[in-house]
């Protein structure tokens, strides 16, 4: 099913240091994640610029690279080319982090992998709602009650999927942490509880009459210490009979414990949460929905989005609705998608308007991580505008003590999540909140486009006539070598970069670049180790071990310059860089020189390869006929 993306892995694999750099990959719902025996191996800037890939994140130890909805897909054949496997990902060393990162990985890891059943059971009761408000079932029919039924079950028994998922994390027997979460629900405790008469274990240790269907905070702190106390059975216990013994031992203890101290004391932090929950709805209704239609871009950036949504499933267990997480993140969604659309409207560079308009339509679908790293996080413009609109957005449905009735996607759909109580009114005011993030957002991005593109045009206009008298040029005028037809009367050039002699793309010594997987070009065999501007733009990336430079001319042109084959593998060495990432330079301008002899001794080829980066924008690149350039 994902044979066609199987080109994309290799690439991927390729570009993050090749399969020996990994130690461990898996993916969340847009992200390949990679933890990297070397970080510093693998390249950004490359990855970026492939077709397929929006954006690549370093976040606490892990190499993020965005592919989309479909990363699923991908994953699928990044795991068969790298050969990795689940008992790897379980033996890999874990990284080091700080202790907010910690906590966010942990939460991340309990309550991430519930999403999708907390996800169909919130539209199982959006369905349900629907069907009451349009008459076609009665609150009280057989239909009505089962249906209900088939979503409250996955809220009743979520501390059995919270113990299962949390034991994985925690690396313990996870069948025996479900088993004791099941304990809690077994309905002689239930009707123990609804009895309401005093139960002692053995006469002597009280079980207190707590009902933990629904619960969240004390399943997690129940699996935590049953953990500690599984791994030192296991330690202590004879390998002969631990099989048998330890899971017997565990039941007893963390059954009793549960029951005694350890459940009732997540019952009591349960509360207080509830208490707090409260306290913000009457008090400050508009301050979650504010904070998170406002900086959840931000959140998503560093990840504390992980550590902030499982807060709207412990307030739904508590209270039965959300309020903390899903109003301000869906307006903060749509704002977004919204700011996408704007730049994909005006957007006139191919690529980047068709990265903008998938990105806006998978973001109405509440997938903003494409779009996030795609387009509105490198523009910033409408990153901001979108920032802006998701909180007026959000301060509108706190307002109005806007809340969803179950969990789901934060996307258009979701708005179905907002009908209950009997009343149609939280749906009307999640609607109109969208609306508002939404035209907020696009009128703001319209507007700060002109003014950051502007700006941006005039800040190269100057910098390049600044610098037209302190350039150093290359001794000769440099010889056209590609030419990109545009359908315009006039092709654009690109000059050669390199004295020597110029031969077809699939003439160089490296795959990678003969297949034009990177972009469609030239191959140099230099007669000097100098690199000179082929055009007058701007340093785009320089890479440390200087053996490629990325130039962006003004018309938009996106070419990489790759001295040598393997070269990265001299980290600088031969290399004398003249200018940095980030400067404006003109035509002919020298912009690196190279021993071309000391290279070739150390074993690397040393032609050097020059690519339209950017070549699906246009019609074709094509290798000028004969061109000298010594």
């Amino acid at each position: 099913m994902s044979k066609k993306y199987e080109t994309l892995a290799a690439d991927i694999i390729e570009q993050v240091g090749g399969k020996e750099n990994i130690n461990t990959a898996y993916h969340c719902q847009t992200r390949l994640r990679f933890k990297l025996k070397d970080e510093s191996s693998a390249h950004d800037e490359v990855l970026k610029n492939m077709d397929g890939v929006a954006g690549v994140i370093r976040n606490a130890g892990v190499y993020q690279v965005v592919i989309g909805t479909h990363v699923a897909d991908v994953f699928e054949e990044v795991e068969k080319l790298a050969g990795l496997d689940q008992k790897e990902a379980a033996d890999a060393p874990e990284e080091k982090k700080g202790a907010l990162n910690t906590v966010i990985d942990f939460v991340a890891s309990v309550f991430q992998p519930v999403i999708p059943a907390l996800s169909g059971a919130g539209m199982v009761k959006a369905v349900l709602a629907l069907l009451v408000v349009f008459h076609v079932i009665t609150n009280d029919s057989q239909t009505y009650i089962l249906l209900n039924m088939f979503a409250d079950a996955v809220f009743y028994f979520l501390p059995v999927m919270l113990a299962y998922t949390e034991a994985k994390k925690l690396k313990c027997n996870q069948i025996l942490a479900a088993a004791t979460a099941l304990i809690l629900l077994h309905p002689t405790w239930t009707g123990m509880v609804a009895a309401q008469e005093a139960v002692n274990f053995f006469e002597i240790i009280p079980f207190q009459l707590v009902n933990y269907g629904n619960s969240v905070i004390p399943i997690i702190l129940i699996v935590f210490v049953q953990s500690y106390l599984e791994r030192w059975l296991n330690k202590v216990m004879p390998k002969s009979v631990n099989l048998v013994f330890v899971p017997m031992l565990v039941l007893i203890i963390m059954g009793t414990l549960s029951f005694s101290v350890i459940g009732p004391l997540g019952n009591i932090v349960g509360q207080y949460l509830a208490t707090v929950f409260n306290f913000l709805a009457e008090n400050a209704a508009w301050a979650p929905a504010v904070l998170v239609g406002g900086l959840l871009p931000v959140m998503v950036m560093f990840g504390i989005h992980n550590g902030i949504a499982p807060l709207g499933v412990m307030q739904m267990a508590n209270l039965g609705y959300d309020s903390i997480f899903g109003p301000g993140c869906v307006c903060s969604n749509m704002a977004q998608a919204s700011a996408g659309a704007v730049v994909a409207f005006r957007e006139k560079k191919a690529k980047e308007k068709q990265l903008a308009t998938a990105g806006s339509i998978t973001a109405f679908m509440g997938i903003t991580e494409p779009l996030l790293y795609g387009v509105n996080l490198p523009k910033k413009y409408p990153l901001y505008a979108s920032m802006v609109g998701g909180a007026c957005g959000g301060l509108y449905a706190g307002l109005t003590h806007t809340h969803r009735f179950a969990t789901g996607s934060s996307g258009l759909p979701a708005v179905l999540l907002y009908i209950g109580d009997n009343t149609m009114t939280f749906f009307y005011n999640i609607l109109i909140s969208i609306v508002i993030a939404c035209v907020v957002s696009a009128v703001l991005t319209w507007i700060l486009a002109s003014a950051f593109e502007k700006k941006a045009a005039s800040k190269t206009v100057t910098e390049t006539n600044t610098n037209t008298n302190t350039n150093t040029s290359s001794s000769q005028e440099p010889t056209p070598v590609l030419s990109m037809n545009q359908e315009k009367p006039e092709n654009e050039v690109v000059l050669a970069t390199t004295p020597g002699s110029i031969l077809p793309l699939n003439t160089a010594p490296d795959e990678a670049f003969a297949s034009g997987m990177l972009g469609q070009g030239a191959v140099i065999r230099p007669s000097k180790g100098e690199v000179v501007a082929p055009f007058d733009g701007k340093v785009s990336v320089f890479f440390p071990t200087k053996h490629a430079i990325g130039l962006t001319s003004q018309d938009g042109i996106e070419v990489l310059v790759h001295v040598g084959v393997n070269t990265v593998e001299l980290n600088g060495k031969y290399f004398d860089a003249k200018v940095s990432q980030g400067d404006v330079v003109r035509k002919g301008q020298t912009l690196l020189n190279f021993d071309v002899d000391q290279i070739a001794k150390a074993g690397y080829p040393t032609e050097t390869m020059v690519l339209v980066t950017n070549t699906p924008d246009f019609k074709s690149v094509n290798v000028v006929e004969n061109p000298t350039f010594n």
